[in-house]
């Protein structure tokens, strides 16, 4: 049944990948057409990691016996606050905007509330996996998480440039610190 349920969901990851990748390829292509803006390239390969780290991490739910319509229907849900993520960084044109630096600051508030929303999402993920699975990641991941969702608030809120450099390095690498810790093999 997980091979089955998990398809649309895959499917919707797979779009959203492929929504990022043709945006770089187009900053490859017309590199004049509009300045990029390395914060907004630092969230989209965060976005990129954490929709391809997604996939993986979700193969937990294999352990799952009964899926419900509910369950899955949360299961695209989730998978479709990726995408909206991964959509928000590249939209169809600039038009209105000087470079992704003005698009990105003037999205700040969409992004960041989608990104709290997925995060909060995650612990009910996590939790669904199993009490015993969510409790083995110890005080450390909800702290950590429930900590990103603040920062999250925050971002949305402020376009302190600082701010956004280092919220956008910090949660690229507690990511790749998080996924390579807990992650490299699917049990």
């Amino acid at each position: 049944m997980f091979e089955y349920v998990m398809v649309l969901a895959s499917i919707i990851i797979g779009l959203a990948i492929t929504h990022l990748l043709q945006g770089v390829a187009r900053l490859v292509q017309h590199p004049h057409r509009a300045p990029v803006y390395w914060v907004h390239l630092g969230w989209v390969l965060y976005m990129f990691l954490s929709a391809v780290f997604w996939w993986w991490w979700e193969f937990r739910l294999q352990s799952i016996q009964e899926w419900t319509l509910q369950l899955y229907l949360f299961v695209l849900g989730y998978a479709f606050l990726i995408y909206l993520g991964c959509a928000l960084l590249f939209p169809a044109d600039l038009e209105g905007y000087e470079d992704y630096r003005s698009y990105f600051y003037s999205r700040r508030a969409w992004f960041f509330g989608l990104q709290a929303t997925w995060l909060s999402v995650d612990l009910a993920d996590t939790l669904l996996k199993g009490t015993a699975y969510f409790v083995s990641f110890g005080l450390e991941y909800p702290i950590a998480t429930i900590s990103q969702i603040v920062l999250c608030i925050v971002a949305a809120i402020t376009r302190n440039e600082r701010f956004h450099a280092a919220f956008a390095v910090g949660m690229f690498l507690y990511l790749l610190y998080w996924s390579l810790r807990y992650f490299a093999t699917v049990d």
